[in-house]
Order: C-alpha cells, then sequence, then structure tokens
C-alpha cells in the first residue's frame, strides 16, 4: 500500500503541448516530439537558448537575420510562415518529468490529417529528432514525402552544428524553399 501512495505521489503530471504554427501557406511542417521544459514555461517551440533550431534556419535564411535575433516569438513565428514553414510535435499531451524523449510517457497523438487539411499546400514533412520519426508511417499516410531531421536538441550532442545544418538544408531546398 506504501508503494502505492508513493507511486501516486511521484506521477508526473499530464503536459500539454503547443498549438502548431502553421498556416494555408505552410508547404513543410516540422515536427519535433514535445516541447521541452522551457518552451512549455516559455509557450514557445525550441525556447531552450542551448536548441539549434532557430539558429540553423537562420543560416539557411541569412537575408532575414532580424526575425531571429529579436526577441519576439510572434515575429519569429511569422517569418517562418512567411517561407512556407510550419512547426508542430508528434505528441498533443503526455506525461514526462524533464525534458528528454526517453522520459515521455502516455503520449497521445496529435492529429494530423487535421492539420493537413488546414495547410493546402503542404508538400513535406520532416521529423525533428528520433522520437518525432518514429510516428513517420501516420504522416507519410498523409501521401506527402517524409524526412528524418538530426534532432536540434543540445541533447543531440553527436551531431555537430555544421552536420545538422546542412541536413536541415537539403531537406528544406527538397520541399523548395529555398
Amino acid at each position: 500500500m506504501q508503494n502505492d501512495k508513493q507511486n501516486n505521489a511521484t506521477q508526473p503530471l499530464r503536459l500539454v503541448g503547443l498549438p502548431p504554427i502553421a498556416s494555408s501557406n505552410t508547404r513543410l511542417l516540422v515536427l519535433g516530439s514535445f516541447p521541452s521544459v522551457a518552451s512549455l514555461t516559455r509557450q514557445q517551440y525550441y525556447a531552450h537558448p542551448q536548441n539549434h533550431f532557430w539558429k540553423i534556419l537562420q543560416a539557411i535564411w541569412p537575408a532575414s537575420p532580424l526575425a531571429i535575433s529579436v526577441d519576439s516569438y510572434e515575429i519569429r513565428s511569422k517569418w517562418l510562415l512567411d517561407r512556407g514553414l510550419g512547426v508542430w510535435d508528434v505528441y498533443a499531451s503526455c506525461e514526462r518529468e524533464g525534458s528528454l524523449d526517453t522520459a515521455i510517457r502516455q503520449p497521445q497523438v496529435n492529429d494530423f490529417v487535421g492539420l493537413a487539411r488546414r495547410c493546402p499546400q503542404l508538400r513535406a514533412i520532416a521529423h525533428n529528432g528520433g522520437e518525432s520519426f518514429r510516428h513517420a508511417k501516420y504522416t507519410a499516410a498523409l501521401g506527402f514525402p517524409v524526412y528524418k531531421l538530426p534532432s536540434t536538441s543540445p541533447a543531440n550532442a553527436s551531431w555537430s552544428f555544421e552536420r545538422k545544418l546542412a541536413a536541415w538544408r537539403a531537406v528544406v531546398a527538397a520541399a523548395g524553399l529555398l
């Protein structure tokens, strides 16, 4: 009985993800797994300062550094949408302690079909990391090319920034966004 009480007391809370950054002009949708603690706290995708997501995109589209350097999530989100890039996660909610994908428990998958209906120009989906890519069979069922990208997370230290950038640039080009 004591173990049950301890287990209930230490159960992680159910966390709810962020709404998608997407529009009718979205041509490439990047799917992460689930927002980090920093992202949930700030209610912003890729808010951890050591995550390479925003730095990689700034390197791909260097003509618009202002969008990344300003501390305005609204401006950065519009900057993505203006280029045809959308962002979401594979999980709508889950239980998790910390930010690691390996700690995700009881995940609820997002409605990819519903989002695809809202994005009539969608042409491709890219999974940001291995946990997200585990759901590639579901996103491939939408009929679009599906790509696996190296995670931009600071936990993915085995890939250098330059190597991540080259992989991301290739997918952005393949989707026709360069």
